[in-house]
């Protein structure tokens, strides 16, 4: 699962980024905040929902073996899932901290409101690491995909499928929920990509990332805009594009790119069967490790300056020690060399009855 889709040596990123919004505090997180252990720690793991298959399928496991490997097979992971839900979450640190853990690995549902509950945490002496999405708070360490470039993929392939067609009609872009802040960013780095080349007739931020409302959505831009107006589909990940291609299909629209992210199998069948042009695979055995590494060093009071060669601002913290994995523009001819080469699904998996004469056409094995 080690094995990359990118041959990217991560330590070596060395570019110093900054998110958006305006340092309030200045706390030096090159520090580690947990005090000095050995292998016997215990990481608390703090997933957002479990609608996105990556989660339970992929970052749960992999971040659990990370830490055993690390630890002599001594370390213990306490996990918990908010299912979409802020003040769960919320309750779900309290309960960490309750059980005195030593570090936890957060990846916020919201990330303005899990501030509170991070501070919460490193007055208890329990270093964060912010995983996936920029908390916010006094976080210690942050580790996730260049999200920006996420959607510079998403719209540079979405303009190599509109090829000549780009300026024919209207596009829609479905974009994630206004509450997390990667959403923010994809749509920053689809918009610097798209602005000027197409014209975007209808434009949403999707409430909690649900295929259900990207679904809603898509009927009401098809009925405002009119079915024969809409020319592709940015959408920003491949559980929108499953509600977003499903109004399509009831319209009678078909035969339009629609872009997605997370290589959901859901989504890698669906690029299979041509109903999406691609999606953007994001190699979690990278990142669940690094989150691994970070956690346990923390957790053992050692630096992070071995890991972490860069940093980003996130609203409330300064330079905090970050570690960006890079991503993969996902179409047809890239199965093979992605998820299917990094152990992420079999061809079984991919090629069901249902899908087999298209991977037979596309060489998938």
């Amino acid at each position: 699962m080690r094995r990359a889709a990118v041959a990217v040596a991560v330590g070596a990123m060395a570019v110093s980024l900054a998110a958006c919004g305006s340092a309030a505090e200045s706390d030096d997180s090159s520090t580690p905040s947990g005090a000095a252990k050995g292998d016997d720690i215990k990481v608390g793991l703090l997933l957002p929902e479990n609608q996105t298959a990556r989660y339970e399928k992929f970052d749960k496991p992999l971040i659990e073996k990370k830490v055993k490997e690390l630890t002599n097979n001594k370390g213990e992971v306490i996990y918990a899932n908010a299912k979409q839900d802020p003040s769960a979450q919320n309750q779900q640190v309290d309960t960490m901290i309750t059980n005195k853990v030593d570090v936890l690995i957060v990846d916020a549902v919201d990330s303005a409101a899990i501030k509170t509950s991070v501070q919460k945490a490193k007055d208890a002496g329990i270093p964060v690491v912010a995983y996936d999405r920029l908390a916010e708070g006094p976080i210690d360490a942050y580790t996730s995909f260049d999200n920006e470039e996420v959607g510079r993929v998403q719209g540079e392939a979405l303009l190599t499928a509109l090829g000549d067609k780009a300026k024919d009609g209207d596009i829609v872009m479905m974009n994630g929920s206004s509450t997390d802040p990667n959403a923010a960013l994809f749509k920053k780095g689809a918009h610097s990509v798209l602005d000027g080349k197409v014209t975007v007739g209808k434009e949403y931020d999707t409430k909690e990332w649900k295929p259900e409302n990207a679904n809603a959505n898509m009927e009401g831009a098809i009925s405002a805009l009119g079915k024969d107006k809409i020319v592709g589909v940015y959408s920003a990940n491949d559980g929108m594009a499953g509600g977003i291609i499903t109004a399509l299909k009831a319209a009678g629209i078909s035969d339009i790119p629609v872009t997605g992210q997370d290589a959901e199998l859901a989504g890698v069948q669906r690029i299979v069967a041509g109903t999406q042009y691609m999606s953007v695979y994001k190699p979690y055995p990278q990142e669940a490790d690094i989150a691994g590494e970070m956690a346990v060093a923390l957790a053992q009071g050692k630096s992070l300056d071995s890991i972490a060669k860069t940093t980003v601002d996130s609203p409330t913290t300064k330079a905090v020690p970050t570690v960006l994995v890079p991503v993969v523009s996902l179409t047809k001819d890239k199965i093979n060399d992605t998820v299917i080469k990094d152990g992420i699904y079999t061809v079984a998996e991919i090629c069901t009855s249902a899908y087999k004469a298209e991977c037979d056409t596309l060489g998938i094995k």
